[in-house]
């Protein structure tokens, strides 16, 4: 922790503060939860694009693959049954192996042909899970998974304030991986080949390698996320919760902390989630209260209204920090 830059360790003091004044449920914590799910796949976007430069569209594909390996693996109604903890490390080994799989043949590509075969990547996905019903359940999705034990004691899906620190966990050792990383020989390739990949192969960094190494670790943790949404519903979902808006979303928590910046991810998922999936909620609901606008009418339903304020919060803070809220040189990382 005491190599963590100042902007994390000020994070992890909030976030660790916060449930002291909010009780033990509710609106705040269901907001968090997403928030902590998001930074994970957040943070493994990041690996990909920001430090290595490549335009990955395709992250809730590996969030579904996350989710979708962890119920199999852990859902009573498949033979495996290995229980959570043995669910979350086989998942993360797999969304690992599964971006080495769609890493190999395409890293030879860039920019934007790299992006529209990871989009592709992610619509495939889909359509596969949609249409698998003997293994996947086709849209009902699979359930119930396990939940949490810590020896004797079991986390239940009520005891929300429980959940909030294990994903608050989660993302701490997430952090800590990928600062490691990002310091270590591999994180100075991914940088070196994101500012010039023809100078960084004649100074002798393989290339193609250092790619696949980013691109593995950003769809692990991408899984990684994916699996935990997959626990805190206790079903994964039908496929549709993890289309093309996922990846939008998540490429939106880079670029508005930062790109390249640990500390900025974190606080875009705040940003970006928080915002929609709490502020705007209270907002409308204040609105609604208020008798402002009209709930009958589309166009004047707060309701609506929450999404317009969205949008120009995002254009206004990619007009006003093009750099993204908490850039690397803020945030005492690389630049």
């Amino acid at each position: 922790m005491r190599r963590l830059p100042m902007p994390i360790l000020a994070y992890f003091a909030v976030m660790s503060a916060l449930p002291l004044f909010m009780g033990t449920t509710g609106l705040f914590y269901d907001a968090f939860q997403a928030i902590f799910v998001f930074s994970l796949v957040g943070l493994g976007l990041n690996v990909v694009t920001g430090f290595t430069g490549l335009l990955n569209l395709g992250m809730a594909a590996f969030m579904a693959i996350g989710a979708y390996t962890f119920a199999i693996l852990t859902s009573d109604i498949y033979p495996f049954q290995i229980g959570f903890w043995w669910g979350i490390l086989a998942t993360v080994a797999i969304g690992a192996v599964a971006g080495f799989l769609l890493g190999a043949p395409t890293l030879g590509l860039s920019g934007d042909y790299l992006a529209i075969v990871t989009m592709g990547f992610g619509e495939i996905t889909l359509d596969v899970l949609k249409n698998l019903d003997a293994v996947t359940k086709g849209t009902q999705g699979i359930n119930p998974l396990p939940r949490p034990t810590f020896g004797p004691w079991t986390l239940e899906l009520q005891q929300e304030r429980g959940w909030y620190w294990l994903l608050l966990g989660f993302v701490l050792l997430a952090v800590l991986a990928v600062r490691r990383l990002e310091r270590s020989r591999s994180g100075r390739a991914w940088l070196s080949i994101r500012e010039d990949a023809l100078a960084s192969q004649c100074m002798g960094i393989p290339p193609k390698r250092t790619k696949m190494i980013a691109f593995a670790t950003g769809s692990a943790l991408a899984a990684l996320g994916g699996a935990l949404f997959a626990a805190l519903l206790s079903s994964t979902g039908e496929p549709a919760s993890y289309d093309f808006q996922v990846s939008i979303l998540a490429l939106c928590i880079v670029i508005v902390g930062g790109m390249g910046s640990v500390a900025g991810t974190l606080v875009g998922a705040v940003v970006m989630v928080g915002m929609n999936s709490l502020v705007l909620v209270k907002l409308a609901d204040w609105a609604g209260a208020a008798g402002v606008g009209n709930a009958s009418n589309v166009l004047a339903s707060p309701n609506n209204w929450k999404y317009l304020i969205f949008g120009l919060a995002l254009i206004l803070v990619v007009r006003l920090k093009p750099d993204g809220l908490l850039p690397p040189r803020l945030e005492g990382g690389s630049s």
